[in-house]
C-alpha cells in the first residue's frame, strides 16, 4: 500500500519532469516505472525510491533542445555506464566526506523546492481547490491517530477522487497534465550515428547526469538510512542506478536517480524493504494502463497535498530549533548550501558549495590547534620548542608565532615528536625557522619527526645537512 501511494504520486511528478525536459510525457512515465523495478532488485537502500527526478530533467533541457530525442536516450545510456563504473570504483564510500551540515541544507533546500513547486497549482484555480487541498492536508494528518492499516495518503486520494467524480467538480486533475501511454515500453536501440561526434556531444551531459544523479542517490539513501536506522550499501546503489538507466535508454526513457520526496513518502506509509519500491514502479504502470480513466480524474488538489506533506516531512525542523546549540560555522554551511541550491535551482552547485565552506572552516580550525611548549636549559643556552599539532599551509602564521629568532642561546632544539607535517607549506615554515635561526648563530637540530614528515622533509627541505634531521 505505501508502493500504490508512491506510485500515484509519481505520476504527475513524472510527467512534470518530462514537459520540464522538453519530451512527451510517456518518455518521464516509462523511465520511473523501469527506474522504480530495476532499483528494487538491484540498489542498494531498501525502501528508497528512484525515478524520473526534476535535477535530472534540468540538465537534459539542452541536450532535447539541441539535438534532440534520441540524443537523450544515448545520453541516459553513457550515464548509466559511468554509474556503473563509479560504482566499481568504490566511489560510495567518499559520501563520508559530505558534512552533516552540507547533508541538512541539500535536504531543507528540497523541501522548500518541492512546496514551492506545488504553488502554481494553486495559482488562479477555484476556491474549491483550496478546500480539496485542506480536506486532504486533514486526511492525510488526522487518520494515523486513529489507524495505520491503511496509509492516510492513498485514503485522501481514494476518497477526494471519488468525491470530486461523485459531485462532478470543476478542478484541476491529473488528466490536465498530459497524454498518459496506453502501451507498455518496447525495446529500441536509440537512433544515433556511432560516431567520435556523437560521443563528443552525450559526454559532457552524460558525466554531469551521472555525478548530479549519484549525488541525489547518495543523499537519498542516507536519509532512508536515518529514517530506518537501518545501513545502505552506496557502491551497490551506483551500480543499481546504473544498470536501471542502461535499461531505461533502451525502453524510451530519460535518466533518474534517487528522489528524496517519494522515499519520504514511501517511508512514512511503513514500507521499509524492497516490496515496496517494486510495488510503486507496478503500480505506477498498471495505474497508467488499465486504470486511466480513474487516474486522469484524480484531483491535482490531493496530490498537491501529498507533496505538501513531503516537502513538511522532508524538512529538518530541528536544524533550527537547535541553531542556537549548533556551532555557527555549520550553521553558516547549512544556510548556505540551502540558500544557493534554492535560488539556483542546482544542487549540485550547492552542495558543492558547502563541501567547500566546510573544508575552509575545518582548515581554519585545524590550524589554530597548533601548540608550542618552550624550555630553556639552565645555563640559558639552549632552547627546545616542543611543537604539537598539524603543520599545513593554513597553520604556517601560528607555527612561526611560538618561535623567538631574537633570543641569543647556543643550540636550538625542535621537537616534532607530536607533530605532523603535511604538506610543502609546512616544510617551507619549518625551513624559515631553522634558517632564521642560524642566521642568529644558532645551531639548529629537528628531532622526532614520524616517518611520513622525515620523508616528505627529505624531499622538499633546503635547510638539509647531514646533522640537520633525525628521524625518530
Amino acid at each position: 500500500m505505501a508502493g500504490a501511494v508512491v506510485g500515484l504520486a509519481l505520476i504527475p511528478e513524472a510527467i512534470a519532469f518530462s514537459i520540464i525536459a522538453g519530451v512527451d510525457p510517456k518518455v518521464g512515465l516509462y523511465a520511473s516505472f523501469i527506474i522504480a523495478v530495476m532499483t528494487a532488485f538491484l540498489g542498494g537502500r531498501p525502501g528508497s525510491i528512484s525515478a524520473a527526478t526534476g535535477a535530472m530533467a534540468l540538465l537534459m533541457i539542452d541536450l532535447v533542445r539541441d539535438h534532440g530525442l534520441q540524443y537523450l536516450f544515448a545520453a541516459t545510456f553513457l550515464t548509466g555506464i559511468f554509474q556503473v563504473v563509479f560504482g566499481l570504483l568504490k566511489l560510495g564510500r567518499q559520501m563520508r566526506f559530505v558534512p552533516r551540515a552540507v547533508m541538512i541544507g541539500y535536504i531543507n533546500a528540497l523541501a522548500v523546492l518541492i512546496f514551492l513547486a506545488q504553488l502554481p497549482q494553486l495559482t488562479n484555480v477555484p476556491p474549491t481547490v483550496y478546500i480539496l487541498t485542506l480536506l486532504s492536508l486533514g486526511i492525510i494528518y488526522i487518520l494515523p491517530r486513529f489507524t495505520k492499516a491503511i496509509p492516510s495518503p492513498l485514503v485522501a486520494l481514494a476518497v477526494m477522487t471519488i468525491a470530486a467524480i461523485a459531485l462532478k467538480l470543476e478542478v484541476p486533475t491529473v488528466g490536465d497534465m498530459g497524454q498518459l501511454p496506453t502501451a507498455l515500453p518496447s525495446f529500441a536501440m536509440p537512433q544515433v550515428p556511432f560516431t567520435v561526434e556523437t560521443l563528443k556531444i552525450i559526454l559532457p551531459y552524460s558525466l554531469t547526469l551521472a555525478i548530479v544523479g549519484l549525488l541525489a542517490s547518495f543523499l537519498t539513501a542516507s536519509l532512508v538510512d536515518e529514517l530506518t536506522d537501518t545501513p545502505s550499501d552506496k557502491n551497490q546503489e551506483a551500480q543499481g542506478q546504473g544498470i536501471a538507466n542502461i535499461v531505461t535508454a533502451f525502453f524510451g526513457g530519460m535518466a533518474g536517480c534517487g528522489m528524496i520526496g517519494q522515499s519520504v513518502i514511501n517511508v512514512q506509509s511503513g514500507g521499509r524493504g524492497r516490496l515496496s519500491t517494486l510495488a510503486a514502479g507496478v503500480f505506477l504502470l498498471i495505474a497508467i494502463l488499465f486504470l486511466q480513466d480513474w487516474v486522469k480524474q484524480m484531483p491535482m488538489a490531493t496530490l498537491v497535498a501529498v507533496m505538501i506533506m513531503v516537502s513538511i516531512g522532508t524538512f529538518r525542523w530541528t536544524s533550527f530549533k537547535n541553531i542556537r546549540r549548533i556551532p555557527r560555522t555549520e550553521t553558516a554551511v547549512m544556510l548556505t548550501t540551502m540558500f544557493v541550491t534554492i535560488f539556483t535551482r542546482n544542487f549540485a552547485l550547492g552542495v558543492v558549495t558547502g563541501i567547500v565552506m566546510s573544508t575552509v572552516f575545518f582548515s581554519n580550525k585545524i590550524a589554530q590547534l597548533v601548540f608550542v611548549d618552550k624550555v630553556l636549559s639552565e645555563d640559558g643556552s639552549h632552547r627546545i620548542y616542543k611543537v604539537a599539532g598539524q603543520i599545513f599551509f593554513l597553520s604556517r602564521d601560528e607555527f612561526l608565532g611560538f618561535f623567538d629568532f631574537t633570543e641569543l642561546v647556543e643550540r636550538v632544539t625542535i621537537d616534532l615528536t607530536y607533530a605532523h607535517l603535511w604538506d610543502q607549506g609546512a616544510v617551507e615554515v619549518l625551513d624559515k625557522a631553522v634558517l632564521k635561526f642560524r642566521r642568529n648563530g644558532a645551531e639548529v637540530e629537528l628531532i622526532g619527526l614520524n616517518e611520513a614528515s622525515a620523508t616528505l622533509l627529505n624531499k622538499l627541505a633546503i635547510h638539509q645537512n647531514s646533522n640537520a634531521v633525525k628521524e625518530q
